[in-house]
């Protein structure tokens, strides 16, 4: 019998589905439960008031969570580590925008096959990802021996979007219908997983998304409080 292929539907989870980052947290919990130093979150603070007061930008604030996260997490027993990822999991799980919360729920009722992407730590990712039932989830790998973290980064999905979906499409050809497939995300790191697919939906874009979005025309999802907006046409203030 002919095996019937899955539409594919890729997301992004940090900004995207999660109204916030994983690993920042999952950094914050790890501070909280003297897993991380005090100092951890004292190194966190300046970037992250920079950004909510409009000084720095997010982008800078998230790249020192991620080296704080690697600075830290060396000698850790993974075990240790992955109790306090399914804490941060249930804490946050109902955490999520609407728009996206409700538009896997549309694609799982279509059968779609539903496929994560995060620069997140893989372990919170595809917890996280699990419990809206996606079938497949990629995170960033940080290197385990003997079961405990050494700090170093294996593989940073965020910057590897393209050849993660590259070896996907190559290892589920058999499996998935690539036509009518869909893309959400919210940065320019989303950007290869967008060109990928014959359906982008860029979601509460940052600047550098934003910019490149003028020029290719795709359509953006703006969700602000209780109300969801469609932007065909919109400016760049400040650039």
């Amino acid at each position: 019998m002919k095996k019937v292929k899955r539409k594919l539907a890729i997301f992004d989870i940090d900004g995207t589905l999660f109204r916030s980052s994983l690993l920042i947290e999952l950094v914050n919990s790890l501070v909280e439960n003297k897993i991380f130093p005090e100092a951890a979150k004292e190194a966190m603070d300046k970037d992250y008031f920079a950004w909510i007061n409009r000084e720095g930008s997010y982008e800078e604030y998230i790249w020192q969570v991620i080296n704080i996260y690697q600075r830290y997490i060396g000698g850790w027993d993974r075990e240790i580590i992955n109790k306090i990822v399914q804490r941060v999991v249930d804490f946050h799980k109902k955490r999520v925008y609407r728009f996206t919360r409700d538009f896997i729920c549309e694609l799982k009722d279509e059968n779609y096959f539903l496929l994560a992407i995060s620069g997140s730590p893989e372990e919170i990712v595809k917890k996280f990802a699990d419990y809206f039932g996606f079938d497949r989830a990629f995170g960033s790998v940080f290197e385990v021996q003997e079961g405990r973290f050494t700090g170093k980064v294996l593989y940073d999905a965020a910057k590897n979007k393209k050849r993660i979906l590259k070896k996907f499409f190559k290892d589920n050809a058999e499996y998935i219908d690539f036509r009518e497939s869909v893309a959400v995300g919210d940065t320019q790191s989303d950007i290869p997983i967008f060109e990928a697919v014959d359906y982008p939906i860029v979601f509460n874009p940052n600047l550098d998304l934003a910019c490149y979005v003028i020029k290719k025309g795709w359509p953006v999802i703006v969700e602000r409080k209780n109300v969801i907006y469609r932007l065909d046409k919109f400016e760049i203030a400040n650039k």
